[in-house]
């Protein structure tokens, strides 16, 4: 079954940015993109909770060539279908290497996941929540989850090969590579190596396209 069309429902920075970068390496601009008005609480609009109950970005509509439609609202999700879908890219591993694919979709799973939860819970308790509800205690109990147990992990793959699964890049630095980004905005992820992964990263085309609307975060 062979994709028609995708429709990515984004916002600027936010989770929707790995799938827009991954989309630009895959697709280049053959796809729509649609701005969700977060701030304007866009995302608990009745047709918006129709896509997505949990009233979040990113939103994929994908039409197949067979006529059939499918609604996703996972960005994990979206990278490992998108990286499956067009395999003549090279962003996956293929499914029968299963040394390369474990690696790959441990990884995937350990940024949409693991990291994820800490980044957004120092998110939520130091800029998100009301201040009578923010925890400066859970805030600081995942900074240093993140930088004494994350960090050292991808700082030691990043010391042996120039990308997050090995010399070549995969889907899996669009979500390692953009959960860096966010960890280095809280002034996280400072070593030089992870410095000087970014720089390989945001050079790429897919990245630039992907991170262009930076400017409007918060728009």
């Amino acid at each position: 079954m062979s994709i028609k069309s995708v429709k990515l429902y984004h916002y600027p920075l936010s989770r929707s940015a790995r799938v827009k970068w991954l989309l630009h390496e895959l697709l280049g601009d053959g796809f729509e993109t649609e701005r969700v008005a977060l701030m304007q609480g866009a995302h608990y609009s009745e047709d918006f909770l129709a896509k997505n109950p949990n009233h979040a970005v990113p939103v994929l509509d994908i039409n197949f060539a067979d006529g059939t439609s499918k609604t996703m609202f996972e960005s994990g999700a979206m990278i490992l279908l998108l990286a499956d879908a067009y395999k003549d890219k090279g962003l996956a591993p293929a499914p029968d290497d299963l040394l390369a694919r474990a690696d790959y979709l441990q990884m995937i799973y350990f940024g949409g996941a693991w990291m994820d939860m800490m980044l957004w819970q120092i998110r939520l308790h130091e800029d998100l929540l009301p201040e009578a509800v923010r925890s400066e205690r859970v805030s600081a109990f995942n900074r240093d989850k993140f930088i004494n147990e994350v960090e050292p992990q991808l700082k030691a793959r990043l010391e042996k090969h120039a990308y997050i699964c090995g010399d070549d890049f995969t889907a899996a630095d669009c979500m390692i590579g953009q959960n860096i980004n966010w960890a280095r905005a809280y002034k996280m992820c400072q070593d030089p190596v992870f410095k000087s992964y970014m720089s390989r990263v945001s050079k790429r085309e897919g990245f630039i396209k992907g991170f262009a609307d930076a400017k409007d975060f918060g728009s």
